[in-house]
């Protein structure tokens, strides 16, 4: 406020730099009189990534705690490259990709594991040890007879340190597509020993002095620690409020422990004094402190993956400001709550100080005891000096340490998924062509997708020569499939079905299905493979937990009759034809003895699948409508009616378009692979003089298929002989 009114008086009586000299002066008011907040401790660092820098210290690490880590030597950026089409009527795509390998220093003292790991904020390495992206990982745990790494050995060579003392980590090809092909920001959650009540113990293991600590209970909540340095006497009061320590020197040293919680059961005190030197009657003096607590905490949040966290203690603020303490120490937030409520009332019981004046020295009145003065007032001893008239005690008030803190609450926090690898999974198979693109090239889709769990996508290969060639990537989209739940009964598959439905339980407890219209479903929306036939469906009804029924079905579409009218077991593979699936390249693979490859990040071994109805798409559809009929002179009049590939729908007074560059039939008697007897035919006639009719004998079929430009269709029975 006095900012603001100096401000705007300076500016008024002497213009600009008036107002410049009036808000100085302001703020020297306002800095007097509100006071400005003020932090202390060894201070936090916001989610610390790993560095590389010279001469920076490598942390200790005790319990739980995130640590950012510096690198200790890695690689040039490795180049790959691999090309595969880039899809039809597209030029071939080379695809770069790139890899570093680096080690990782974590902790100067032994470690016992490394969990999870972030990589730009988003996880790189789950709870379960999985890493999500390639690349090999190796921990170095930091023991005494610590091993070489052997990436490190077979890059330094005998030069190689084995690191004993130093936990670190090494990356193996760490891929860097995920992270804009550079080393990424890391961070570690590392676990270690000596967090808790041991941790002041933990502490003075490297200390120099002769310094012994017994466990501490006021340090039990504390999870983790980082230790970056500092004297012993540094790192013990970085502790002062959160837990007040007793040094004290011992036969062996200086001995620290906790001070005794509450009054429990304090010693008098035998004053001593001389008239006119120290406290003229009563041998003591006093004086009244000011109460300078921590009003509020900064901790790391053990609940929130380790963020900085804030917890405030009860009350109204210090008109000097807040003084909030820092500890890079690992908290639950109901702990930080308890702490800091804890300081306040300590500082609040500890305002009063006195010095008082014994005979001689007494083990008894060691720091950190509990004595009452002669009018019954309760103090610590804080320290104590020899002077020539006695020895002098300096006291502080000691009252009660127990906080009533309600629960602390960290917030909420947002977390990276942290999803187990899912393997790939695969089915290769050539659809009926459906009227889009070119009629005379093979349309073989692979469905690539995954279970429950994360899946990056996969890249797919042809099977040739022993080898792997590459053919493409799927992307991140996961086709959509499934089983049966249940039998599917065979039907002609020349109706719509309202009434018939199937029940499929999916790979993806995600996957989604839609309702549409009749209009939609006439426009071939909501196709399914089921088997190697072709169904549309109309309505979709969720069951829970990737389950699903589809109803209102046409069957055997695309020319499926034949494996319509066969039906489905339970257990048969399902597939939704959509734009997940993958189209490959006309002549990338020969279906008829090439298997298709797909290898995703989780796999460790590729996932081969064989090409299902290979000839499907350019293969004619068998023709429809047959009729027979015996004339006057005995011959055999034979007639049918011709379908087309790509023609889903049947259009009213148009004739269905031709699409094989010419018309033929094959007509023939008997079996289809060897007929007793054959015609040909370039319209869908033909007539069957008596004389070619009398040699076969009763019960054979008369049938006839479309030969196509590619491929024979399918037999259609004409009549049977009598």
């Amino acid at each position: 406020m006095a900012t603001l009114v100096f401000g705007a008086l300076g500016t008024a009586i002497g213009g600009p730099l008036g107002g410049a000299i009036g808000s100085l002066l302001g703020r020297e008011v306002d800095r007097r009189v509100i006071g400005t907040g003020r932090r202390e401790g060894p201070r936090l660092k916001e989610l610390a990534a790993s560095s590389s820098s010279y001469g920076q210290p490598i942390a200790r690490l005790f319990g739980a705690t995130r640590a950012g880590g510096t690198i200790l030597w890695a690689t040039d950026l490795v180049e790959s490259s691999e090309t595969a089409s880039g899809g039809k009527g597209q030029p071939k795509v080379t695809q770069y990709s790139y890899s570093v390998s680096l080690a990782v220093a974590l902790s100067s003292r032994a470690i016992t594991g490394v969990e999870r790991i972030w990589a730009d904020g988003n996880l790189l390495r789950g709870a379960a040890g999985d890493l999500k992206t390639g690349g090999i990982l190796r921990i170095h745990l930091g023991h005494a007879d610590q091993a070489r790494d052997p990436l490190l050995a077979a890059a330094l060579g005998e030069r190689c340190p084995a690191h004993r003392g130093l936990a670190y980590v090494v990356f193996e090809d760490l891929q860097l597509g995920d992270f804009g092909n550079r080393i990424p920001a890391l961070s570690f959650e590392v676990f270690a020993d000596g967090a808790g009540h041991d941790l002041p113990a933990a502490l003075l293991e490297r200390s120099d002095a002769e310094i012994s600590a017994i466990p501490v209970p006021a340090f039990a909540p504390v999870r983790g620690y980082i230790d970056e340095g500092g004297t012993a006497a540094e790192l013990l009061n970085t502790f002062g409020d959160m837990a007040p320590l007793v040094v004290a020197s011992s036969g062996r040293g200086i001995a620290v422990g906790p001070q005794t919680e509450g009054p429990g059961e304090p010693l008098p005190l035998p004053i001593a004094w001389r008239e006119g030197e120290f406290g003229v009657r009563t041998g003591q003096q006093a004086a009244r402190g000011s109460a300078s607590g921590a009003t509020a905490l900064r901790y790391y949040d053990g609940a929130r993956d380790y963020q900085p966290g804030l917890q405030r203690a009860l009350g109204r603020a210090a008109i000097a400001g807040d003084r909030t303490v820092e500890l890079p120490v690992t908290l639950d937030p109901a702990d930080a709550q308890a702490i800091v409520e804890a300081a306040r009332v300590r500082a609040a019981t500890a305002g009063d100080r006195f010095r008082v004046r014994i005979a001689s020295l007494d083990e008894r009145f060691a720091p950190g005891r509990l004595v009452a003065l002669a009018n019954g007032t309760v103090c610590r001893v804080e320290g104590w000096e020899w002077r020539d008239g006695g020895v002098e005690l300096d006291l502080s008030r000691s009252g009660t340490t127990v906080a009533l803190a309600p629960a602390g609450d960290g917030g909420a926090a947002w977390r990276p998924a942290d999803r187990l690898p899912a393997p790939t999974r695969l089915q290769a198979f050539e659809l009926p062509w459906d009227g889009s693109g070119a009629a005379n090239v093979a349309r073989i889709h692979c469905a690539v997708g995954a279970g429950d769990g994360r899946w990056p996508g996969a890249a797919l290969y042809v099977e040739a020569g022993g080898g792997l060639v590459p053919i493409g990537s799927t992307g991140t989209r996961r086709a959509i499939g499934g089983v049966l739940l249940a039998p599917l009964a065979g039907s002609p598959g020349v109706m719509f079905e309202p009434s018939a439905r199937i029940e499929l339980a999916c790979d993806w407890s995600e996957a989604q299905f839609a309702t549409v219209d009749g209009a939609a479903l006439a426009a071939g929306a909501n196709r399914v493979l089921i088997g190697d036939e072709v169904i549309q469906f109309m309505v979709a009804e969720p069951l829970g937990a990737g389950r699903w029924r589809l109803s209102g079905l046409l069957r055997g579409r695309g020319g499926t009759e034949a494996e319509a009218l066969r039906g489905h077991a339970v257990g048969t593979l399902v597939v939704l034809l959509d734009d997940r699936l993958t189209l490959l390249e006309p002549g990338a693979i020969d279906p008829s003895a090439d298997r298709v490859a797909a290898i995703g990040n989780p796999d460790a071994e590729p996932v081969f699948a064989s090409v299902r109805t290979p000839g499907r798409s350019r293969a004619p559809l068998a023709p429809v409508h047959p009729a027979s009929r015996i004339l006057p002179d005995g011959s055999l009049a034979l007639e049918w009616t011709r379908r087309a590939r790509g023609q889903w729908g049947w259009l009213d007074g148009v004739e269905t378009a031709l699409v094989e560059e010419v018309e033929s039939y094959e007509i023939g008697a008997g079996p289809t692979a060897a007929p007793i007897r054959s015609w040909s035919s370039a319209t869908t006639l033909l007539t069957i003089e008596m004389p070619e009719l009398v040699d076969l004998p009763a019960g054979t079929t008369i049938w006839v298929r479309q030969l196509g430009s590619f491929a024979r269709s399918p037999a259609l029975p004409l009549h049977l002989i009598d």
